[in-house]
């Protein structure tokens, strides 16, 4: 390999890589799509996202009603 092809092997093709992938990262992601700031005014109505499609309700509802302790438990491991 003569000087050329070195430099064009070890100081071009990686220094392309880089410039490539650094425009890819700089350039405007949502084009113009405007977002939510902290402190704006929130305009949506309110959702309740939980895991369980049926809602939290539906496994208490389950529990004796002598028993003061709710059955839904939460945690890691569905227990505290």
């Amino acid at each position: 390999m003569n000087l050329v092809e070195t430099i064009v092997v070890f100081v071009a093709i990686p220094a392309a890589i880089y410039f490539l992938f650094g425009a890819l990262t700089l350039r405007s992601k949502n084009g113009g799509t405007p977002r939510y700031r902290p402190g704006q005014p929130w305009d949506y109505a309110p959702l309740w996202w939980t895991a369980n499609p049926e809602g939290v309700g539906h496994h208490a509802q389950a529990a004796p009603a002598a028993e003061n302790t709710p059955a839904v438990k939460g945690g890691a491991r569905g227990n505290w």
